[in-house]
């Protein structure tokens, strides 16, 4: 498989990064290097890791797999959505988790991860290598989600506190389009 691609089809896994990203980002309340690198550097590894799982799985169980993805993407993102909404709504004095941390940075990490499961089980079908394109994968989804923290540091000036309701349904949306595209 050439470059090209490869590097269009990790354009495309790293759109979901990328608008989870500004979801996330908003929700910050002060964004440093620490929560860009944490959440770029987790979304660019699963995005790396997921489609070499998919590959190996795609040699034994891929039928099991492709059938319920779309399922666990969209609960995961319906999760962490809601929780960020609900967040919205608590007194300024209440703590806020840091979705860059914890359980949270899992979730967001696989959930925006399950289309390259996906991407390896067809390069498995393709009889391909898997090392080189999910490099190329990782690498993209890491600067995508750079970029995307980044605009959303701009996005939360501007709205102030209503970005966690705007980036809670961002997810959720993002949930459903993953969702509608696989039924």
């Amino acid at each position: 498989m050439d470059f090209l691609s490869i590097f269009l089809i990790a354009l495309g896994l790293g759109m979901d990064a990328f608008a989870v990203a500004i979801g996330t980002g908003v929700t910050i309340r002060k964004l440093s290097f620490g929560p860009v690198f944490r959440l770029s550097f987790h979304f660019g590894f699963f995005q790396f890791l997921m489609p070499v799982i998919g590959w190996l799985a795609g040699r034994t169980v891929s039928g099991y797999i492709a059938e319920y993805d779309h399922w666990v993407a969209f609960g995961l993102l319906l999760l962490v959505g809601s929780k960020m909404i609900s967040d919205s709504f608590r007194d300024g004095e209440v703590k806020r988790s840091d979705p860059t941390r914890g359980l949270t940075l899992v979730i967001l990490s696989v959930a925006t991860s399950i289309d390259a499961l996906a991407v390896g089980l067809g390069l498995a079908f393709l009889n391909t290598g898997i090392l080189y394109p999910s490099i190329v994968i990782g690498i993209v989804a890491f600067v995508m989600t750079i970029v995307g923290m980044v605009f959303a540091r701009g996005l939360g000036r501007l709205l102030g506190r209503k970005v966690e309701i705007f980036g809670g349904i961002l997810l959720i949306g993002i949930g459903i389009k993953i969702l509608v595209e696989h039924l």
